[in-house]
């Protein structure tokens, strides 16, 4: 039996997202900037996809969204295309629980003089709304904050965090990579003026993203090239990869309303049936959490005999795939920083494990995954079945 269950790490492509990528690939391959009629009928689907992602989050405008490589570059877009608008170093606030696509150029901004706050978290990974509010300054320029967290599954207070960053007036942005396509978004009803996400975590192809930015935000763009993308993101559009994301995003805004509450089941019986397993944590805010994501951590971890990578490669061993706290980080063997900043002790911090469900999830995929991870548990910590809980 196999069983895929790291969701938040990639998502297969879809048949109809392939089926997309297929025509654009051997009938539509012109360039979309050429004006002849091989280009105009790329630039077409480009501009489909548009309206298709733009329609996934509520978009006012098509035009609002600009298509880049995904989450990362989007990220990154935001944090140096913001920068790039001030002739001094200015003042922007992250959370200590962001993905490193926002962590590692806030820390480049510092090493150009720029001045970063990171907010602290909860024992849940939430971000306090008063904090942000007590962190603002006159200078303070950007606010991004992670919509949903992907290695603990904690979604944060969007509205409110966004609405006191408006009202001080500084740009709102938030990495809503995981969120999108699991959880409805509505740009429109939040205080949103930035907001990134990916093709490849909803079923989409890998390689492409957008980045939403509200109408009259300026930003100066990473690359100097054609001025595809409204000039924000020169080069030509990788139009399959396009092609494909847009059908994705038009079928997971359609699905949307069935997907999300029965992941939400499946979730919550995983979490039921591994809930008195001795030295098996959950982590994040049960109650304020992504729809597919279940996560651990090993209390009795050590980094060596067992951690969260152990139980990975355990459970591979058993044709169940799951990652070890968040995927970009699944090549080191460090506590990880999200768990620390959540107040978890370094040896708990290095048995972080991820379990994120999704469309081909099963009940019997959660039921006999609970049971291999019990048995394994079981097999490496045998003294822990003596643990009172």
């Amino acid at each position: 039996m196999q069983i895929y269950l790291d969701y938040s790490a990639t998502t297969p492509t879809r048949p109809e997202a392939i089926a997309a990528m297929q025509a654009s690939l051997t009938q539509q391959w012109g360039n979309p900037s050429s004006l002849h009629e091989w280009g105009q009928r790329a630039a077409t689907i480009v501009e489909q996809a548009r309206l298709q992602v733009a329609g996934l989050i509520n978009a006012a405008t098509p035009e609002a969204m600009i298509f880049t490589s995904g989450g990362t570059e989007s990220n990154n877009l935001v944090i140096m295309g913001i920068a790039r608008l001030y002739a001094v170093p200015q003042h922007i606030i992250i959370s200590s629980v962001e993905h490193s696509a926002i962590a590692e150029p806030a820390k480049l901004l510092e090493n150009w003089g720029w001045e970063v706050t990171r907010l602290g978290v909860d024992s849940k990974g939430r971000v306090n709304p008063q904090d942000l509010q007590a962190a603002l300054r006159h200078h303070t320029v950007l606010v991004s904050i992670i919509y949903g967290q992907s290695e603990i599954g904690t979604v944060q207070p969007i509205a409110e965090l966004g609405e006191i960053t408006r009202q001080h007036g500084a740009l709102f942005h938030t990495d809503a990579v995981q969120a999108v396509g699991r959880l409805p978004i509505d740009v429109q009803q939040i205080p949103v003026d930035l907001l990134s996400l990916s093709s490849h975590k909803l079923y989409g192809p890998q390689g492409a993203g957008a980045l939403y930015v509200r109408p009259g935000v300026e930003l100066i763009p990473l690359l100097g090239g054609g001025g595809q993308e409204k000039g924000l993101r020169s080069g030509t559009q990788a139009l399959p990869a396009i092609a494909g994301f847009g059908v994705a995003a038009e079928l997971a805004a359609q699905e949307l309303a069935q997907e999300t509450p029965r992941l939400i089941q499946l979730r919550d019986r995983l979490f039921s049936l591994l809930a008195d397993v001795p030295g098996l944590i959950p982590t994040g805010d049960l109650q304020h959490r992504l729809p597919h994501h279940v996560s651990f951590c090993l209390e009795y971890a050590d980094g060596k005999k067992l951690s969260g990578k152990t139980l990975v490669r355990q459970l591979n061993l058993a044709g169940i795939g799951i990652s070890a706290g968040s995927a970009c980080h699944s090549g080191k063997l460090s506590p990880s920083p999200v768990l620390l900043a959540m107040g978890y002790p370094e040896t708990a911090a290095l048995g972080g494990i991820r379990l994120t469900l999704g469309r081909d999830t099963t009940q019997a995929d959660v039921d006999w995954t609970a049971m291999v991870l019990k048995q394994v548990l079981q097999r490496l910590t045998p003294d822990l079945s003596l643990v009172p809980r």
